[in-house]
């Protein structure tokens, strides 16, 4: 069965750095929408960014220009590198591979970003 986990996350200073990573299960990655999401206590779930299989990539407005994210179908992985990090960006981060109607989604990794 799809299997995600993120890993990555953990506590910086604004304006430092994380990369995120999502390891994927099986044999069907490279044929994945992956995307980035991420959601605080109390949020909305939001798009952060996504790639397609063919490295077509849509960025939300507020982490243009500071977030990258890129796929390695060779490792089964998707990434989310994150610079300039704002106490803003301060949320659970999760991974979620989508193939045509079908969605799977990972278990979250925490970012942390001081004031």
């Amino acid at each position: 069965q799809v299997h995600l986990v993120e890993s990555g996350g953990g506590f910086v200073q604004a304006g430092g750095s994380l990369r995120l990573s999502c390891a994927a299960s099986g044999s069907g990655f490279r044929s994945w929408l992956m995307s980035w999401y991420r959601q605080g206590p109390g949020k909305q779930r939001e798009l952060v960014a996504s790639i397609s299989p063919t490295g077509i990539i849509d960025y939300a407005d507020s982490v243009k220009g500071r977030f990258t994210i890129s796929r390695d179908n060779a490792k089964n992985t998707a990434y989310l590198q994150m610079n300039s990090l704002k106490s803003e960006d301060t949320d659970v981060y999760f991974c979620n591979g989508r193939f045509y109607a079908r969605n799977f989604w990972g278990r979250g990794t925490q970012v942390t970003v001081s004031s």
